[in-house]
């Protein structure tokens, strides 16, 4: 997969096609948000000038620049009212000039790192950005113009050394940002459970982490019946994935994430409404995916292991039934009330192994339940767990990498709308709180004494519609937010 951007650093071109200049208000106003050179200031501020700023952060407006200061358009894109802006802020607005400048099919750009933070900082911010923005699935369209490669000039005021270190290991870890959100895109004709098995391989040898995937008959023999459960149904058999980042030794960091490549809710089939888009069921594994690699991308002193349970969920003649009585890795049995609350049943198996790890810390990301949408809508996921402390610490990576998670409470009295007569537990419940009750069911299989928290990002996982720093589709939710907190060291206060 050829990379969407190249970055450059030092002299800007006496010619190019884009400036990104960053803009913010005061008093109401649109006002270039830092100093603006090759000439342009003045040009930027006319451009503003009566301008009614748009109503979205990071929508772009492109001026043109009638052939001053070697620019052939100034490419505004707000940051927020705050100088200087959080981080993401800045991403995602160089990510809205990166899409400018691929729809436009501009073979170069200027990011003039502004000086709010270290230039290292700002240049790792910008190719990040302007990956996410360039690498779009939309870009894939018949009708879309060949792939042309983006020149991302990155002018630097006052460098160091560092700035060129922090650019490399930028490239590196928007190299696996794009890989990760391409297969998190593909449709589930193409990424069957087999076929992430084969890249997760691949993207494993690429960037040294350990990969072992088990097949079928290696989770019979492990016990891993409710996700064989879960994928009998289909004609693509069920698999795990188990990665390993080795950084350091001891008592790992465990990950798991739901992997589900289409999910038909089998016999409690879903609305033909909103299935088509079941491709995105796999969110949750992909951005674990994508946390594993990049650990191993920023060589962090410490082990973290990703759990990937990978099932297609479809109805045939073989396929799991309403009142079917499951019995998990864990031993725990499950009354099987709903087949399409077959995420937590996946999970339990993977959480199961996760624990058997003896981990520091687990925490699983899903695309759990639709009541997430209901109760938060798409601007946060929603959070729960059996540890305040480390809920409190993913909540501050969210807020700082601009991936809001939000808790829900998790009270012994939720455990009674589970209640089976036949089994342990129930998979899926009556009585309202559905996203909580996908945590309670969770819960079960983690002992009180591992920190473990559960993210839900069935609202935030995908858009259905493009912003003006992305395209439609996956959205990595819950990636960064994990490799964030991993590079701090998985603190738990």
């Amino acid at each position: 997969m050829s990379a969407p951007v190249r970055w450059r650093l030092g002299r800007v071109p006496a010619r190019v096609e884009g400036w990104w200049v960053p803009v913010t208000r005061s008093e109401g106003r649109p006002r270039p948000a830092a100093s603006v050179g090759g000439g342009l200031q003045e040009l930027a501020q006319l451009a503003l000038e009566g301008m009614e700023w748009p109503a979205l952060p990071e929508e772009p407006v492109v001026a043109p620049t009638l052939g001053r200061g070697g620019a052939g358009h100034l490419v505004l894109c707000g940051v927020g009212d705050e100088v200087p802006p959080a981080p993401w802020r800045m991403e995602r607005a160089v990510a809205a000039a990166a899409r400018v400048a691929r729809r436009r099919r501009w073979g170069g750009l200027v990011i003039e790192l502004p000086g709010w933070r270290s230039a290292a900082d700002e240049a790792r911010s910008a190719i990040l950005g302007a990956t996410m923005g360039a690498s779009s699935p939309e870009f894939g369209k018949a009708a879309t113009p060949p792939f042309r490669q983006l020149d991302l000039h990155l002018a630097v005021r006052d460098g160091g050394g560092n700035v060129r270190v922090a650019c490399e290991m930028a490239e590196r870890e928007a190299e696996v940002w794009a890989e990760v959100h391409r297969l998190a895109n593909l449709d589930a004709a193409t990424a069957t459970p087999q076929f992430l098995a084969r890249e997760a391989r691949r993207l494993a040898r690429r960037w040294g982490v350990r990969c072992r995937v088990h097949d079928a008959r290696a989770l019979e023999q492990m016990g891993c019946r409710a996700l064989l459960a879960v994928g009998r149904g289909s004609r693509h058999p069920p698999c795990l994935i188990e990665l390993e980042h080795a950084g350091a030794r001891g008592r790992p960091v465990a990950l798991a994430g739901k992997t589900i490549t289409f999910d038909s809710g089998g016999l409690s089939l879903k609305p033909w409404k909103g299935m088509s888009l079941m491709r995105y069921d796999k969110s949750g594994g992909m951005a674990v995916l994508a946390a594993v690699l990049t650990a191993a991308v920023r060589r962090l002193p410490l082990r973290v292991i990703g759990l990937l349970p990978v099932a297609e969920n479809m109805p045939d003649g073989g396929a799991l039934r309403p009142g079917d009585i499951l019995r998990t890795r864990a031993g725990v049995t499950v009354e099987v009330i709903s087949t399409d609350a077959e995420g937590r049943l996946i999970l339990a198996d993977a959480l199961s192994l996760a624990v058997e790890r003896r981990p520091v810390a687990i925490v699983d990301v899903a695309t759990l339940t639709g009541a997430a949408l209901v109760a938060l809508g798409r601007h946060a996921a929603a959070i729960l767990g059996n540890d305040d402390r480390l809920i409190a610490s993913l909540r501050r990576c969210g807020e700082a990498v601009g991936e809001r998670v939000w808790p829900l409470p998790l009270w012994p009295e939720y455990d009674t709308q589970l209640r089976s007569d036949f089994a342990d537990l129930a998979n899926s419940g009556e009585g309202g709180a559905g996203t909580i009750l996908g945590a309670a069911f969770l819960k079960r299989f983690v002992p009180a004494d591992i920190p473990w928290a559960h993210l839900d990002i069935a609202a935030t996982g995908k858009v259905d519609t493009a912003a003006p720093h992305r395209g439609p589709g996956a959205t990595l939710f819950g990636a960064r937010l994990l490799s964030d907190w991993l590079a701090l060291g998985a603190p738990l206060a």
